[in-house]
C-alpha cells in the first residue's frame, strides 16, 4: 500500500493537493472534524465540537486513561482528600513547560500560580480575565461549580488545595473535563499588558502534545507538535482538523486520502468502509442520548399532557430503522443504558398516535397547532442525520394537525439559539464527558442549567427532580446515588421535558495507515500517541 504523508503549508490553513513525501519526511495527520468549533478555549467550550478542538493543545490536573474512564494522575502527579471530602491537596508535576508562539516565550513552568489563575478565572466574578471572552462559562456553571468551589490557593509553588462547599461525589471525575483545562497565567499577564487580553483565547498557549498554529473558521486548525511536551515528543509533526461538515464529504476525502481519520461515519456508509481495504471502521457503545426538547416555557408545551401527545405521536423505530440503521437504541430515560444509574425499570413510551389525539383535544387544542421544529446541521452519533430526523418528526405530527416549521443554522448559532431559549421544538443531543450520570442528569435538566446559556435547553425546572439530582452529587455511595438517580428518572418520565429518541453506538473511520488511534468511550476523538505507518 502507498504510504500516506502529507505536508500543509505553513503560511495556510487551506488546503493543498496532497504531496507524497519520502518517509524521511514531516508527518502531517488530517483528521476530518464534522464541525467548525465556536471556540479553542477550554472553559469557554460547550459542544464536543469545540472540546474536541481544545483537547490538543492542553492537560487537567487528572485526566482518564486513553480508552477508558478511569481516572490518571496529569498535570497533577498525587491528590488527598480531606476526611470530610472538603478539601482537594494536588501535588504538581516538576517541569512541565507552556507552549511559546511568536508574541510569548514563557520565562517559568508550570506551577500553582497556573492552576490558580484558570479556576479562578470562571468562579470568581471580579477577576481580571472573567470577562475576556464574553464572560459566559457555561459549562462550569451548568456543571454548578459556582456554589461548589469555597475556594482555590497555591499552598507552595507545586501545591494547590481546592475547597468545596460540599462533598461532591463526581469531583474528580468533573476536573478531568476540558473546561478545567490549566492555563497559562503568565501568558494572560503578558497579553493583557500588551493590550490584546483575547488572545489567552484565540491563540491558546497551554502544556498539551500539540501547540496552535492557526485557525481558519469553517476551514480547518491547525496543530504542531511541541517538542517539550512532558510526555514525550508526538510521533507525528503536524495535526490538521479539516472541517468537513456532512459525512459523505468526509468519506470522499478518507477513500481519496485527504483526510486520515473521519469523524462520525454515517450508519449508511458502515458497508461501504467495511469493504474498502484501504478503510477501517472502528466502534463502540455509545455513552449518548439523542432527543427532541419541548420549551416548557412556550405554551402549550407547558402541559404535560401536551409534551406526552408529541411523544406518543413519534414512532421511534422507524426514525432507528432508517437514520440509524441498526446502529442505534430506542431511548426512554435521559441516562444511556450503558450507564450504571439507568432505570431499567421505567416503562418505554410506545407509539400510540390515537393517544396523542386524544390528549391533544382534551386540552382544546382541535384546530391544529402551527410551531418551529429546528434540527441540528451537523451529524452527531446520537443524531446522524438532523434534517431527516426532523422530517419524520414532522410527518408523524402532521398526522396530529401540528404542523411545524422547519428550521436550522450553523452550528455554532444553532446552538445559541437553543441555549438562549429562542426555539420551541428543537433536536439535540449529549455524550457523556466523565463516565459519570450527573453529567447528563444534572448537566443537561437541573434547575441551575435552565438560565440563559445553560445545557437545560427545554427550560425545564421541577423542584422535586433537582432536589434528587443535586442530592445524588453530594452522596458518597453508588448504590444510594442509584436510587436517587432511579426516583428522577421516574419523574422525567411522568414529565417529559424531552422526547427521548434513540442512543447510537460511537464510530470512527481511519485509513489502514493510522496506527494507535483508540476510540473514546466518552465520544472524543483524541491524538496523543497516535502515528502513521
Amino acid at each position: 500500500m502507498t504510504k500516506l504523508l502529507v505536508r500543509v503549508a505553513a503560511t495556510a490553513s487551506l488546503f493543498l493537493p496532497i504531496v507524497i513525501l519520502d518517509p524521511a519526511a514531516a508527518k502531517t495527520l488530517v483528521f476530518c472534524s464534522e464541525g467548525s468549533p465556536e471556540t479553542i478555549s477550554p472553559p469557554l467550550a460547550i459542544t464536543g465540537t469545540a472540546m474536541d478542538a481544545a483537547r490538543p493543545m492542553f492537560n487537567n490536573l487528572v485526566e482518564f486513561r486513553r480508552g477508558s474512564t478511569q481516572l490518571q494522575p496529569a498535570l497533577a502527579e498525587s491528590w488527598t482528600i480531606s476526611d470530610d471530602g472538603l478539601r482537594y491537596t494536588f501535588k504538581l508535576r516538576s517541569n512541565v513547560q507552556f507552549h511559546s508562539n511568536a508574541e510569548f516565550s514563557p520565562t517559568r513552568p508550570l506551577n500553582a500560580a497556573d492552576v490558580v489563575f484558570s479556576f479562578t478565572r470562571q468562579w470568581d466574578e471580579s477577576h481580571p480575565f472573567h470577562e475576556v471572552g464574553g464572560g459566559r462559562y457555561d459549562y462550569f456553571v451548568d456543571m454548578g461549580m459556582p456554589s461548589l468551589i469555597a475556594g482555590v490557593k497555591a499552598l507552595d509553588d507545586r501545591t494547590v488545595e481546592i475547597a468545596l462547599t460540599r462533598p461532591e461525589a463526581p469531583f474528580l471525575a468533573d476536573l478531568a473535563l476540558p473546561f478545567n483545562a490549566v492555563l497559562s497565567e503568565e501568558y494572560a499577564e503578558a497579553m493583557m499588558a500588551a493590550g490584546t487580553p483575547e488572545k489567552l483565547d484565540l491563540e491558546p498557549i497551554g502544556t498539551g502534545a500539540f501547540a496552535f498554529a492557526d485557525f481558519s473558521r469553517d476551514v480547518a486548525i491547525r496543530y504542531r507538535a511541541f517538542e517539550g511536551y512532558w510526555r514525550g515528543r508526538q510521533p507525528i509533526d503536524t495535526l490538521v482538523y479539516s472541517i468537513t461538515p456532512t459525512p459523505a464529504a468526509r468519506l470522499t476525502k478518507l477513500k481519496a486520502g485527504e483526510c486520515h481519520i473521519s469523524a462520525f461515519p454515517s450508519p449508511n456508509e458502515v458497508e461501504t468502509i467495511e469493504a474498502d481495504p484501504a478503510l477501517r471502521l472502528m466502534t463502540l457503545s455509545g455513552f449518548n442520548i439523542g432527543y427532541l426538547a419541548l420549551n416548557t416555557e412556550r405554551p402549550p408545551f407547558d402541559d404535560v399532557r401536551v409534551r406526552l401527545a408529541i411523544n406518543l405521536a413519534i414512532d421511534r423505530k422507524a426514525i432507528l430503522d432508517e437514520i440509524f440503521a441498526g446502529t442505534g437504541l430506542s431511548a426512554k430515560n435521559p441516562l444511556p443504558p450503558s450507564l450504571w444509574a439507568y432505570n431499567d425499570a421505567i416503562e418505554p413510551i410506545p407509539y400510540d398516535p390515537e393517544e396523542a389525539r386524544r390528549l391533544l383535544e382534551e386540552v382544546g387544542i382541535t384546530d391544529g397547532l402551527e410551531t418551529d421544529l429546528w434540527y441540528m446541521p451537523v451529524s452527531r452519533p446520537y443524531n446522524p442525520n438532523g434534517r431527516r430526523m426532523a422530517e419524520m418528526i414532522a410527518a408523524d405530527l402532521e398526522r396530529l394537525g401540528v404542523r411545524l416549521d422547519l428550521q436550522t443554522a450553523d452550528w455554532d448559532v444553532y446552538r445559541e439559539k437553543l441555549q438562549n431559549g429562542e426555539t420551541t421544538l428543537s433536536l439535540y443531543g449529549w455524550t457523556g464527558d466523565n463516565g459519570d450520570p450527573d453529567n447528563f442528569m444534572h448537566t443537561l435538566l437541573s434547575c441551575t442549567a435552565a438560565r440563559k446559556g445553560g445545557n437545560n435547553i427545554a427550560r425545564w425546572c421541577d423542584k422535586r427532580f433537582d432536589k434528587l439530582v443535586t442530592a445524588a452529587k453530594t452522596t458518597p455511595l453508588e448504590a444510594d446515588r442509584k436510587r436517587l438517580y432511579d426516583e428522577a428518572q421516574a419523574i422525567f418520565r411522568e414529565e417529559l421535558p424531552w422526547a427521548p429518541i434513540g442512543h447510537s453506538i460511537f464510530m470512527a473511520a481511519t485509513r489502514a495507515e493510522v496506527q494507535h488511534f483508540i476510540m473514546d468511550p466518552l465520544g472524543y476523538y483524541q491524538f496523543e500517541g497516535v502515528d502513521i505507518q
